[in-house]
């Protein structure tokens, strides 16, 4: 596993838009169609999931962890999830909880550190481990944080480890942790009641994904980011304290486009497993496939690997000098393919609006826009102009003269 300069991984030379799940279905686990579920997330365009440490016990209402057991059996547990996604073509990243941080006298912690990446470096559906959540948050030293990532790169050199943030801390306060990771992030959960309870930011509207997506590019200085987006989360899954509110299908979209444009490169929907928040059906079958079916699913199958946007995705940023004029709340990045060029464009918060974009290397003509289809604009002397109403995405691609 590589990275380039824009922070695209390639597998074995082959460049991959990260769309991956916290925390995956069980091995095994079926749709409510009957459908293997690893089967209906592949197809879909997911390539990647969260695979929990091995616990005996459930997480309570309150939050609270159960205990992890880094065992014969725990190791067994995982690598169940490594032998179901490599049947379908998929990756997992490890979630090393209770043996992800390493103070410099705990030699027994190291040693089961050792075992446990040893164990499965060699997978073909190893695609990374998950170091330290949210170490600020926590107040991990940054030197326990850096000698735990030198084990798991001593031991496995040839896949990323991953460290997240939560969005509660100024860029300067996260960046001294990028020392201990290859690919960094955060997770920003804007939808509950009331909207933006979940960052620091004084921005408390949908478009704060934008607006921490900046702040862990900023601290990343240079190293991948992949952005972690809302299913569910705890500021809307404890009943008795919290009501509980999903995104819907155009929040969940301006979210992921919100990210990609401002510089994601790989995305992870979380809380798809929380059983408090699913219906008595979906509890059964270990996952919320009511939300997958209603939002989540259309929205992975625009940015997978079959979608006509995918190449777009692992392109670089392009250099054209395309502007916009007409509104500043519309946030957009462009990309080259061969003769396409991709504009991906997302408004913020505020009012309806027309917008012009001028530059572009094309002949006059109409020009599709992706997903919206038979829609079209008309471009004039490297101009068009179109529509956006708050939150709305346009994905535009046009074909160089």
């Amino acid at each position: 596993m590589t990275f380039d300069p824009d922070g695209t991984m390639s597998i074995d030379g082959k460049p991959m838009f990260v769309v991956s799940f916290t925390m995956a279905p069980e091995p095994g686990a079926k749709t409510p169609a009957g459908k293997d579920a690893y089967d209906e997330l592949r197809e879909a365009g997911g390539n990647y999931m969260r695979v929990p440490p091995p616990t005996k016990g459930v997480e309570t209402t309150n939050g609270k962890l159960p205990p992890v057991h880094w065992d014969e059996d725990g190791i067994a547990t995982i690598r169940k999830y490594l032998d179901a996604a490599a049947e379908h073509h998929m990756y997992c990243w490890i979630s090393l909880r209770g043996i992800e941080v390493l103070k410099a006298y705990d030699k027994s912690r190291e040693a089961k550190l050792r075992k446990v990446i040893e164990a499965f470096k060699d997978h073909p559906a190893i695609g990374g481990y998950k170091g330290s959540d949210e170490p600020a948050w926590g107040k991990v030293p940054v030197e326990n944080v850096l000698r735990a990532y030198r084990v798991m790169r001593e031991v496995d050199p040839n896949h990323p480890v991953l460290v997240l943030h939560a969005p509660k801390f100024a860029a300067s306060v996260i960046a001294p942790y990028m020392v201990g990771c290859d690919v960094t992030g955060e997770d920003i959960f804007p939808i509950g009641y009331p909207l933006g309870k979940h960052s620091d930011l004084p921005n408390k509207e949908l478009s704060v994904v934008a607006d921490e997506t900046d702040k862990i590019m900023k601290a990343a200085g240079g190293k991948p980011v992949w952005m972690t987006l809302q299913i569910a989360w705890s500021g809307v899954s404890r009943p008795g304290q919290n009501t509980l509110r999903y995104p819907t299908f155009p929040e969940e979209r301006y979210m992921t486009y919100a990210a990609i444009i401002h510089g994601a490169r790989g995305l992870n929907y979380f809380g798809g497993s929380i059983t408090v928040d699913m219906t008595p059906e979906d509890a059964k079958l270990g996952w919320n496939w009511t939300f997958w079916r209603r939002v989540l699913k259309p929205v992975v199958q625009e940015i997978g690997e079959t979608s006509p946007l995918h190449a777009a995705l692992v392109a670089p940023n392009s250099k054209l000098p395309i502007k916009i004029e007409g509104k500043s709340d519309v946030d957009f990045c462009v990309r080259e393919v061969g003769k396409e060029i991709f504009i991906l464009a997302a408004k913020r918060e505020g009012e309806t609006a027309q917008v012009t974009f001028k530059g572009l290397p094309v002949a006059d003509g109409s020009s599709e826009l992706l997903f919206e289809e038979p829609r079209k604009v008309n471009v004039k002397q490297g101009s068009f102009s179109d529509w956006f109403a708050p939150h709305e995405v346009h994905v535009y691609r046009f074909t160089r003269s």
